[in-house]
C-alpha cells in the first residue's frame, strides 16, 4: 500500500497516486471510478491494478459533490420492526442485496417504516437525495410510499408486483401464482380433496397471487372452492397457528393445507400436533419460500422454493440500470417444488 509520510503522519493514497502507479492521467482514473466510460480495457485494468496496489479508497463525499449522487442505496421494509427479526425471508433478501451491491462498491442502508410517522420521515430522507435509489420490500396496497417515491423521481424497484401501480414501478418477483398452482396440484396428486389454505395478507401481491393459484387449480380439477377452507394470515407463525385452528373448527375432515409461507406453516404444524393430527398421514402440509423455517420444522416442510439469490441480484441489477437512466422493468422468476416429509 502506498502511504506518504508527512510530518510523522502517513497520508492515505490519493487519485494522483493511482494515476502515477497506473501510468495514466488523473482524468482516466476518474472515468474508471465513475463507470469506465470512454476508457480502453488496458487502461481500466491498469487503473484497477493500481487501486489494489496502492489501497486507494474512494472519497465518497467528494465524489458526491461532483456527481450529485450519494453512492448508496436504501433497503426499505414497510413492516413493523419485529417482522424484520421474525421472518427469515427479509434477512435473506437483505444479505443478497448487500452482496450484489458490494460488487459495485455501493453500501446498502436498512430502513424500517412500519408506522405512518416512520414512513413520512423516511420518505423525506429519501427524497432529499440521501440515497440514489430504493429497494422496496413488502409493500401493502394502500401504503402510499411506493407511489410517493415514484412521483418524486426516485429510482425504485419493488420485491413483488406492487398492487394497483401497473407499469409505474420496476419490480422483481417470484411467480407466486404458478407456484401456488404447483403446490395445489401436488396435494391433489396425493389423493387429498379437502385442501385448506392459510393465505398471506390479501393487500400484498404474494397473498393475492398465491390464493388465486390455489383457487384456479381446484376449479380446474372440478372441486368447488369452499370459503370455509380459506383463512387469512399475515406471514407470522402465530397467524399460522390461529389459521389452522379456524380450519379445523370449520372443516373437521381437513386432509391437506397449502400455507402461503413457511413461517406460517410452522404454526400450522404446531396446531395440528396439538390437535392430535398426524402429518402427513392425516393432514399433508405444503409451504411457500423454502426458507430456513422449512428445514427447522418437524417434520421438514414440503415447500415452493423462491430463488432469493436471483431475486436479490435482479433487484440490484434493475435498480442500478434505472439509476443509470434506463426505463422501468419487470422480472418474474420461476419457483420450484421441493418435496420433504410433510406431504
Amino acid at each position: 500500500m502506498t502511504m506518504t509520510n508527512t510530518g510523522g503522519r502517513r497520508r492515505p493514497p490519493t487519485i494522483h497516486d493511482v494515476a502515477r502507479e497506473a501510468g495514466v492521467s488523473r482524468g482516466t482514473v476518474s472515468r474508471v471510478l465513475n463507470g469506465g466510460h470512454y476508457v480502453s480495457p488496458a487502461a481500466q485494468e491498469a487503473v484497477n491494478a493500481a487501486i489494489r496496489k496502492t489501497g486507494y479508497v474512494v472519497n465518497r463525499h467528494a465524489r458526491s459533490l461532483i456527481t450529485g449522487r450519494s453512492d448508496s442505496v436504501g433497503f426499505l421494509l414497510t413492516e413493523p420492526q419485529e417482522k424484520f427479526f421474525e421472518d427469515p425471508n427479509f434477512n435473506i433478501l437483505l444479505r443478497g442485496c448487500t452482496q450484489a451491491l458490494a460488487a459495485h462498491d455501493i453500501p446498502l442502508l436498512l430502513m424500517l417504516a412500519g408506522t405512518e410517522d416512520e414512513r413520512r420521515r423516511i420518505t423525506r430522507y429519501i427524497t432529499s437525495g440521501h440515497v440514489d435509489g430504493v429497494l422496496l420490500v413488502s409493500s401493502h396496497s394502500g401504503n402510499p410510499v411506493a407511489e410517493e417515491l415514484s412521483e418524486a423521481g426516485v429510482p425504485l424497484v419493488a420485491c413483488g408486483k406492487p398492487i394497483g401501480l401497473g407499469s409505474k414501478i420496476s419490480y422483481v418477483a417470484a411467480d407466486d401464482r404458478e407456484g401456488a398452482r404447483d403446490m395445489t396440484r401436488h396435494l391433489l396428486s396425493l389423493g387429498r380433496r379437502r385442501i385448506g389454505t392459510v393465505t398471506g395478507p390479501l393487500d400484498t401481491p404474494g397473498g393475492v397471487e398465491r390464493l388465486a393459484g390455489y383457487k384456479e387449480v381446484l376449479a380446474e380439477s372440478g372441486i368447488e372452492v369452499d370459503a370455509d377452507l380459506i383463512v387469512s394470515g399475515d406471514y407470522s407463525r402465530l397467524s399460522g397457528e390461529r389459521g389452522a385452528e379456524r380450519l379445523l373448527a370449520q372443516v373437521p375432515d381437513l386432509d391437506a393445507v397449502f400455507v402461503a409461507s413457511d413461517l406460517m406453516a410452522r404454526g400450522v404444524l404446531t396446531t395440528l400436533e396439538r390437535a392430535g393430527r398426524r402429518v402427513p398421514e392425516d393432514v399433508a402440509v405444503g409451504g411457500f419460500d423454502d426458507s430456513p423455517a422449512a428445514l427447522a420444522s418437524s417434520p421438514e416442510l414440503t415447500t415452493m422454493r423462491q430463488p432469493f439469490d436471483r431475486i436479490s441480484a435482479e433487484m440490484v441489477r434493475v435498480l442500478l440500470a434505472q439509476i443509470g437512466g434506463e426505463d422501468t422493468a419487470a422480472v418474474i422468476l420461476p419457483t420450484e417444488l421441493v418435496k420433504r416429509e410433510s406431504t
